[in-house]
């Protein structure tokens, strides 16, 4: 669809999914990352859900049985709660897949979110 904003983009992938757990989830994380920092804004890309601040930050990726939130630079980054459960040899990215039943720590998944913002924010420097 030509000429949707990225926020328009996310609201029409959310709303396709309807009542799907999977909608509701990604409502979820949406809001939960754009609290974590006020640099971080929407975009669209690869047809998913990304949230950019300097760079990319995460993106959220909708599959059949998962919810994928995809940390860019998550190998850079400290998890000291694990949060991470895919990508883990991965070079560079880091994933957390989440499925219906996936409890949040909101608190240690803000805390990723504004370190690797801050990561973004000290590269471009």
């Amino acid at each position: 669809m030509a000429g949707l904003t990225p926020s328009q983009e996310i609201d029409r992938q959310i709303k396709e999914l309807g009542s799907d757990w999977r909608g509701k989830l990604l409502a979820r994380l949406r809001k939960l990352i754009l609290s974590a920092s006020s640099d971080l804004s929407e975009d669209w890309k690869w047809g998913t859900a990304v949230f950019v601040a300097k760079g990319n930050v995460v993106a959220a990726g909708i599959f059949k049985d998962h919810v994928k939130l995809n940390f860019f630079k998550g190998a850079s980054l400290k998890d000291p709660k694990k949060l991470f459960n895919a990508g883990l040899e991965a070079k560079g990215s880091r994933g957390i897949d989440l499925t219906e039943n996936s409890k949040i720590d909101k608190a240690a998944l803000k805390e990723l979110i504004r370190e690797a913002v801050a990561l973004n924010s000290a590269k471009k420097k």
